[in-house]
């Protein structure tokens, strides 16, 4: 009774009834996912002065680039979940860059530069980037030492873009006090940082990755740093909010958390 006058206050159908069952329409779970977090709100408001006296509760939603997910932050979320059982926390990961406020999340990590000037950046530091190779693949071409070997020895690269079709942006080096590209071929174009990766281990080409993704394949072997004097420059790492006030403790918890983690990784 008291959900179907909810329903004629609110205007729309929040139940699917069946004789069987009765589920949440989209609009019900819309309803029901904003209601959470309009309570987590509530408490929010209720421990604000307390400090840590009072467990983190409600829904954290975030987004994170998928190889920095799965090297860096899963690996160590059991213990922030674990300092924060009360916390429900959705994690995306994806290397294209979401809409904060249309997806409706409340903190996403950002690799690269801020392009979109109302929404509110805090800059943790910058991604060393590597060139990298697999051993077979340097068998079969040659080990490049200069920009000259590149295209000598006829290195193909594999081409990265969140936007398949994208121009390729060609192999960043530094020249002088800024740094210039060398466009090589390469007939692989992928838009995923793990297919990225995959591709350099499959031997299909040459790389230029950040340090904390492919680092651990340079001790197992599985791929070679090449041209260390020629690594195309750090990649700007922020934490990215789209409002600056009014921050819950959850997701200041979650940035602090998460600044901690990447500080180690970062120059």
């Amino acid at each position: 009774m008291a959900i179907r006058k909810l329903e004629e206050d609110v205007g729309v159908r929040l139940l699917h009834r069946t004789t069987r069952s009765v589920q949440l329409t989209e609009d019900g779970r819309a309803f029901h996912a904003r209601a959470r977090d309009l309570l987590a709100e509530v408490d929010d408001l209720h421990s604000m002065f307390a400090g840590d006296r009072v467990a983190l509760r409600g829904r954290l939603r975030v987004d994170l680039p998928t190889e920095v997910a799965r090297t860096t932050i899963v690996p160590a979320l059991p213990d922030f979940m674990a300092t924060h059982p009360e916390l429900e926390l959705e994690m995306s990961s994806t290397d294209r860059q979401v809409d904060l406020v249309q997806e409706g999340f409340d903190c996403v990590l950002r690799l690269g530069p801020i392009r979109d000037e109302t929404l509110i950046a805090r800059p943790l530091g910058l991604l060393r980037m590597v060139n990298a190779a697999s051993p077979a693949y340097l068998a079969r071409y040659g080990v490049p030492l200069s920009l000259e070997d590149l295209q000598r020895q006829g290195h193909r690269t594999i081409h990265f873009s969140t936007m398949l079709g994208a121009r390729p942006y060609g192999w960043e080096y530094p020249d002088g006090d800024s740094y210039a590209t060398l466009q090589l071929p390469g007939a692989l174009h992928v838009n995923s940082a793990q297919t990225y990766d995959a591709a350099a281990l499959a031997g299909l080409g040459l790389i230029q990755a950040p340090l904390l993704g492919i680092g651990q394949y340079f001790e197992s072997g599985a791929l070679v740093e090449i041209m260390p004097d020629f690594r195309r420059r750090a990649i700007a790492v922020s934490l990215v909010v789209a409002h600056r006030s009014n921050l819950s403790r959850r997701v200041r918890a979650f940035m602090k958390w998460i600044e901690d983690v990447l500080t180690p990784y970062l120059e």
